[in-house]
């Protein structure tokens, strides 16, 4: 009995506590953690670069770093003859002046009478260059269809000098005849340039840009 309010009297045993929250959690961080070894999960790929830009009018230009091809080069450069051969007459006083001229320009005389076969080749050829050239773009690079567009607006430019010839043309001598002469041979010269450095360019695969007309040239040109 004796023994039995001893055990009673005994202060019970305290349960044990159970370790901080804090201390699981350090210990659990400090363990290495394995790889997911879940079958079927996705694996995730590396995003692809995004596709270069493709051009679809198939230009070949010098500014875009491009080299001109050979027959771009060619078409191009015979495009600037149109207009120098539609405004040829304009340097009759220039080449009765001076010889030499006439003589550097002989190689293009059969051209020239090919141009002045027939009071529709102009004409033709202009809707030829503007259409089927200028406006084409699957056949035709940007390199040859500017420049094709440089030589068209040379040409309706010559329509403002032709209209003056026409109207104003003095037919005797005197001061009026002299500027008549002079404004002529400005015109010719002015193709004679045109068509020395725009071919000359396009043949070395430059693109030429020539005044009064390049701005337009450009516009058309998409």
């Amino acid at each position: 009995m004796a023994s039995a309010v001893s055990l009673l009297l005994l202060p019970s045993p305290r349960p044990l506590r159970r370790a901080a929250p804090a201390l699981q959690h350090s210990r659990l961080a400090s363990q290495p953690r394995l790889p997911s070894l879940v079958v079927g999960a996705p694996r995730v790929r590396p995003l692809a670069p995004p596709p270069r830009a493709s051009n679809p009018n198939n230009d070949n230009d010098n500014n875009s770093g491009g080299a001109v091809e050979a027959p771009d080069r060619l078409v191009a450069a015979v495009a600037y003859l149109y207009p120098f051969l539609d405004g040829v007459h304009h340097g009759r006083f220039l080449l009765a002046q001076f010889p030499l001229f006439a003589t550097l320009l002989s190689p293009l005389a059969p051209a020239a009478r090919l141009f002045r076969s027939s009071p529709f080749t102009p004409f033709l050829l202009f809707l030829t260059l503007y259409f089927a050239v200028v406006r084409n773009q699957q056949a035709f690079s940007r390199f040859v269809r500017f420049n094709a567009m440089q030589a068209v607006a040379l040409d309706v430019l010559l329509i403002f000098p032709d209209l003056l010839a026409q109207s104003f043309a003095p037919t005797g001598g005197g001061i009026g005849f002299e500027l008549f002469q002079s404004m002529e041979s400005t015109v010719f010269l002015f193709l004679l340039v045109c068509l020395v450095y725009g071919g000359g360019a396009c043949l070395l695969g430059k693109t030429p840009r020539l005044p009064i007309v390049a701005d337009a040239a450009e516009r058309q040109v998409m």
